[in-house]
């Protein structure tokens, strides 16, 4: 599978803007602020249906304008594939295969399989469960339309749970049958989400390490480890005995929506105790397994985005992606770096078909 071309139309700096693509590698060069990520994320766009990088769809709109418009042919499985995604002001983000608009966007998840590897993976690190639940969740439904349609509904219920308990403290008032309806339900979602995040992690965890000591060559030990309260009890058991705590706070404390990804050196949180080197070997690491992962499961090469990713990293790490390349590991790549020279250098030593784009 590979991307053979894209046209921007007022997507974020794009007044419009159309690129032919190898079917390996593509590097985009500039200076910093002239776009190169932004062409990153408008195929990160057509993978998910939504920006890696602003979650808010009208920020995507190019300034002065009312509307953007991403289109893409991608070839897989010997089919030509057209993909769309516009969203003018005002209007619901629009879809679509080959002309035909999708009712959910949930059911294009996992039909173009994509990895990006961005400085913004930080956020991984340094932000709340609920990022680290995200990757989590990417990573399963881009394989399992079933998992995400679980996930949609439990996220439904605990709107609904919430809302059912802040009526019941405005209005001095409390109903256990009707809560417990909801209870049923998150209970059902729940396990079976819970039983795919811990099978999703028993696989994905050797597939880490072994990435983490290919690109650090090191004796650290690092550790991925999945926290969620049904490990002890399942969660209707957990619901029912958190109903005075939710009943005080008005939302629902307990569920896979608190469940946590630990990220560990030496069984360390690695936000506090984690070098900048090691957090960055830590991610790439968590990245290329996604990539690995993904690649097994289904059985088609993702598409690669490395963005700035050889600003980055020192020449050995460079040299073990490098070596990825040539092991054909990879499928297509998207690169982009700020140094034309440096780029050529690396890219001539892939032995690989290439293009570069100056921005």
């Amino acid at each position: 599978m590979y991307l053979k071309n894209i046209s921007l139309f007022n997507y974020k700096n794009f007044a419009e803007a159309t690129f032919d693509f190898d079917s390996k590698i593509n590097c985009f060069v500039g200076k910093n602020g002239i776009g190169k990520t932004n062409v990153l994320d408008a195929i990160y766009h057509l993978s998910y249906g939504k920006s890696y990088f602003n979650p808010l769809a009208v920020q995507n709109i190019k300034h002065n304008e009312e509307f953007f418009v991403i289109e893409a042919t991608f070839h897989k499985n010997e089919r030509v594939e057209q993909i769309i995604c516009s969203l003018k002001k005002g209007q619901k983000k629009i879809l679509k295969r080959n002309g035909k608009p999708y009712d959910k966007f949930s059911d294009h998840i996992g039909f173009i399989p994509l990895v990006i590897i961005s400085p913004a993976d930080r956020d991984l690190i340094v932000e709340g469960s609920e990022t680290r639940r995200k990757f989590m969740d990417s990573v399963i439904s881009q394989l399992n339309p079933n998992y995400l349609q679980q996930l949609i509904q439990y996220q439904k219920v605990i709107i609904q749970r919430n809302a059912l308990l802040k009526y019941f403290a405005l209005n001095h008032v409390f109903e256990n049958d009707t809560l417990s309806i909801y209870n049923e339900q998150l209970s059902v979602y729940g396990q079976y989400i819970f039983e795919k995040r811990k099978e999703f992690i028993e696989q994905f965890i050797p597939i880490f390490n072994k990435h983490h000591q290919a690109i650090t060559g090191s004796e650290e030990t690092v550790q991925l480890v999945y926290e969620s309260n049904l490990s002890e009890k399942n969660l209707l058991l957990l619901l029912q005995e958190s109903v005075g705590k939710d009943r005080a706070l008005h939302y629902t404390s307990a569920g896979i929506h608190k469940d946590d990804l630990a990220f560990e050196i030496d069984h360390y949180p690695i936000k506090k105790f984690g070098s900048q080197g090691q957090q960055k070997s830590y991610l790439i690491a968590l990245k290329l397994a996604q990539f690995e992962f993904l690649k097994k499961q289904s059985g088609v090469k993702p598409i690669l985005l490395f963005d700035d990713i050889f600003d980055k990293l020192d020449e050995n790490r460079v040299a073990k992606i490098i070596e990825m390349v040539n092991n054909d590991t990879f499928g297509q790549l998207f690169i982009t770096d700020t140094h034309p020279e440096r780029t050529e250098i690396i890219l001539k030593s892939t032995h690989q078909t290439y293009k570069i784009f100056n921005l």
